[in-house]
């Protein structure tokens, strides 16, 4: 059976490892490496997005970032239960245009007792920033 640690029940600790571990992935810009901390058929609502599975996370990863360039994210813990995170995050991005955006929001996870992310619920507001305010270079 397929596992990504720390599994739930989540303690603080685990809660922000397990964070800490999404945040790593998603900075690699990997869609592969990202894809596997989700079930098979996870759950996302990104945006207005809807997105079931990993192909779909993988596909929707791909277009995400040919579009969001010198992606640089960071993500802070903000409340848990046995196995859901609620998570704060900032990132920032260039778009194809040169122009640089930090995007806002939450994020809603619920794990499986695998520690694979079944549901994935992002609200998100871009922000049109200019070079000199970016925070994370």
């Amino acid at each position: 059976m397929e596992q990504k640690l720390p599994l739930p029940p989540f303690s603080h600790e685990t809660a922000i490892e397990k964070i800490q571990l999404a945040e790593d992935a998603w900075n690699s810009q990997d869609p592969e490496r990202v894809s596997k901390a989700y079930t098979i058929d996870s759950e996302w609502r990104n945006r207005d997005k809807f997105v079931n599975g990993r192909d779909e996370i993988i596909l929707f990863l791909t277009e995400k970032w040919k579009k969001e360039r010198n992606y640089k994210l960071k993500k802070e813990y903000w409340a848990h239960t046995e196995n859901r995170i609620a998570v704060r995050f900032e990132y920032e991005y260039q778009d194809i245009d040169g122009n640089w955006f930090r995007a806002y929001g939450n994020e809603n996870w619920e794990f499986d007792a695998n520690g694979l992310m079944q549901k994935r619920f992002a609200s998100i507001n871009d922000l049109l920033i200019s070079e000199e305010t970016r925070k994370f270079k």
